[in-house]
């Protein structure tokens, strides 16, 4: 099981537009596939073929004309990390078969289960994790651990240096 750059890159150019169409200024301003491209090192033709996906899932919208570029067409809230990789057609499966449970001479393999499962908690693990989140961990500049939404559960203080905040509906702890 792995994410592939494709997913990836998806994930790191919807962070960084989230951060700069605000930033230095009071309202929206279009972010450029060239803008996120040098900052991220990504290839502009990459970036393409990502945004065209994010686009057609209702992710992004584009601005066309002099000054265009790329928005997030929602709240930056309201849009999770797996919106993202399964806008990109990223398929995240930690089973040999891909789910259809022929993964050993035509018959489910012993593990199966646990890994069907372990796919489960990922795939819960992102839509928990939104944009609003990985932008105030960006932003805190400190090492950010992201606990979903979804998962019920407090942080206890390790020590004095560590604070928890709230963001959003979901729990970061600051180290």
């Amino acid at each position: 099981m792995r994410l592939t750059t494709k997913g990836r890159f998806a994930v790191t150019a919807m962070l960084d537009l989230a951060i700069n169409e605000t930033k230095d200024a009071p309202e929206t301003k279009p972010v450029t596939l060239a803008g996120i491209s040098e900052r991220q090192d990504i290839s502009l033709s990459y970036l393409e073929q990502l945004f065209s996906r994010l686009r057609r899932q209702g992710l992004v919208k584009s601005i066309r004309g002099p000054g265009g570029g790329y928005n997030l067409a929602k709240n930056y809230a309201d849009i999770s990390v797996a919106e993202i990789i399964n806008a990109v057609d990223e398929q995240i499966d930690a089973t040999q078969c891909g789910g259809h449970e022929n993964c050993r001479d035509e018959g489910r393999c012993m593990t199966h289960d646990l890994w069907s499962s372990l796919n489960t908690k990922i795939l819960e693990y992102l839509a928990g994790v939104t944009l609003a989140d990985m932008v105030a961990s960006q932003q805190s500049g400190q090492k950010v651990l992201i606990t979903p939404r979804n998962c019920s559960g407090t942080h206890e203080k390790a020590n004095t240096h560590e604070k928890s905040v709230a963001i959003n509906t979901a729990t970061a702890v600051v180290n």
